[in-house]
């Protein structure tokens, strides 16, 4: 190569550089779908949890993703619109944060951008994914235990109160997937227990307080929620109710506990959502959804609430005490 031509070769590659280097700055960010039942301010720890666990991949909102959110606002029939949304504006993953619905409502919505999900029914049986190992699709996730420890929800309560003899169980009949599977369990645990169960169904703060006037006129001995993700935006009203009626009552996580209510027995939903933060963190990188096993997290927690077992008369045995994780007093 001649001298003139080498010259005019190397200032023109010099031109090019600030060009590429341009254009890889203004390459846009991936944009995550993020697919929520309730609102955000119902499990905010959740939410930081999820933010954690993207971080721990090397992903942050703003500084190498976008984060577009949706809320349902707990109307589970506003899912569909609201993925529909996510899915026109391209997004690069879905992330169904806190519900089996949010997670079947994106599953029906695209089977070709990744979906992550949060969920406490079996994700097999819901139609989710194939297999917890080979989930396939676009498809995988984290799934608690919450919904197989809803028998044993009965059984702790009932070793509060042996005397009981009359249970209500509390469903969200919007979640058919969960209440149908708990109605079951519980129903059976009753059976074994020699327990009468009365089923109760409520989707509004409304039917809340007619549940609970006619588990009242019905003179229950106790009081089990059922694992929903419209239930952990009412937490603090169905402690006051169960309270005002003087009903020893048990659910899935510790802030129903901290609101007045007797017991509670459940996995975190924090630890699920920073899984799912990582997971999608992964997807971000290039792995692939039918790779990544649907991670089954299977520590539950236990939390008692002394004071109000006092206020009911009852005496939590020195067994059952000793092996909380937290008693409140």
């Amino acid at each position: 190569m001649r001298r003139r031509d080498f010259i005019k070769a190397v200032a023109g590659s010099a031109m090019t550089w600030p060009l590429t280097a341009r254009a890889q700055q203004s390459k846009p960010m991936p944009v995550i779908g993020f697919l929520g039942s309730q609102s955000p301010d119902v499990l905010p720890n959740a939410l930081r949890a999820f933010h954690q666990g993207l971080s721990e991949v090397g992903y942050a909102e703003g500084r190498n993703a976008t984060i577009e959110y949706r809320w349902a606002q707990g109307q589970n029939d506003r899912l569909p619109a609201l993925v529909a949304d996510l899915v026109h504006r391209q997004a690069t993953v879905l992330v169904a944060s806190d519900s089996t619905p949010a997670a079947l409502a994106a599953k029906a919505a695209t089977t070709t951008i990744p979906i992550v999900f949060v969920s406490a029914a079996d994700p097999v049986q819901a139609g989710l994914v194939a297999s917890l190992s080979r989930p396939g699709g676009n498809v995988t996730g984290v799934t608690t235990l919450n919904v197989e420890v809803a028998s044993k929800r009965l059984e702790l309560l009932h070793e509060l109160v042996p005397t009981a003899a009359t249970i209500a169980f509390l469903v969200n009949p919007t979640n058919p997937v969960l209440a149908d599977t708990l109605t079951r369990d519980i129903q059976a645990a009753a059976g074994r227990l020699g327990i009468k169960l009365h089923v109760f169904q409520a989707s509004t703060e409304r039917e809340f307080d007619t549940a609970f006037e006619t588990i009242g006129q019905l003179h229950a001995d106790g009081l089990v929620i059922g694992t929903d993700i419209f239930f952990n935006s009412r937490i603090e009203q169905l402690a006051a109710l169960a309270v005002r009626q003087a009903l020893p009552a048990v659910y899935q996580s510790r802030e129903f506990v901290a609101a007045g209510g007797l017991l509670s027995y459940g996995a975190s939903l924090t630890d699920a959502s920073r899984q799912a933060g990582i997971y999608t963190g992964r997807i971000l990188r290039g792995e692939k959804p039918s790779d990544l096993p649907v991670q089954r997290l299977t520590s539950i927690e236990l939390f008692i609430n002394l004071k109000s077992a006092k206020a009911l008369g009852i005496t939590v045995p020195l067994p059952m005490s000793g092996r909380a994780d937290e008693v409140i007093e």
